[in-house]
């Protein structure tokens, strides 16, 4: 493992942990103010009432769900997030656990969503996990990247900040969809364009 992976790893964990309190405001500069629409963009994907936010920070989503009517829950393996969330959204349940292992029933969710996740995402005990969670011809909805359409100096600068910390998939996202279907889920893809940036939308679907 390369010093500069490891020192990145050792970042994002104080982004989510430690640092918890700065996400808002690191997530607004790197996106000019995108973020937040970024995220939203996965919401008229989401089918049925019981939803599960998994990595679900500081909890704009999970607010934002509540508000639409859906029954939603939150689950981050930070506490410090978990309190941000708690907080944003007093009366969304919230757990702490991983994602690898949800303390869930089977069939307890009728969409599980992610918005901006790490490696974790293509675990193959991820997506077991997600699988069993999910009730019949559930969605797994993943926000895997946002970008700016916009030129110019700054633009290009944030682009590169994202390329060089790992949040734009070389070659593309083709080789992260694969891990998808080779877990059997039915995969497709949208592209939700906003007036000054665009949002990737993975909808996988449970085949049973």
């Amino acid at each position: 493992m390369s010093f500069w992976y490891q020192l990145l790893r050792f970042g994002f964990r104080l982004l989510y942990h430690e640092l918890a309190w700065t996400y808002d405001v690191v997530s607004w500069v790197v996106s000019l103010g995108e973020w937040r629409r970024w995220q939203q963009a996965a919401l008229p994907f989401v089918q049925g009432q019981r939803v599960l936010e998994i990595g679900h920070g500081p909890g704009h989503i999970l607010l934002a769900l509540q508000q639409a009517g859906f029954a939603v829950t939150g689950l981050d393996l930070s506490p410090q997030m978990g309190r941000l969330a708690r907080r944003r959204a007093p009366s969304v349940p919230l757990v702490r656990g991983w994602v690898q292992a949800l303390p869930f029933a089977a069939g307890s969710f009728d969409t599980v969503l992610a918005t901006f996740p790490t490696e974790y995402v293509v675990d193959v005990r991820t997506m077991t996990a997600v699988s069993r969670v999910l009730g019949q011809n559930g969605r797994f909805l993943i926000i895997p990247e946002g970008h700016l359409t916009t030129t110019g100096p700054v633009t290009r600068f944030i682009e590169w900040l994202f390329c060089i910390t790992g949040q734009r998939q070389e070659g593309g996202w083709e080789p992260y969809l694969a891990h998808f279907r080779a877990a059997g889920f039915r995969v497709t893809v949208e592209q939700i364009t906003f007036e000054r940036s665009a949002a990737t939308v993975v909808i996988c679907e449970k085949r049973d």
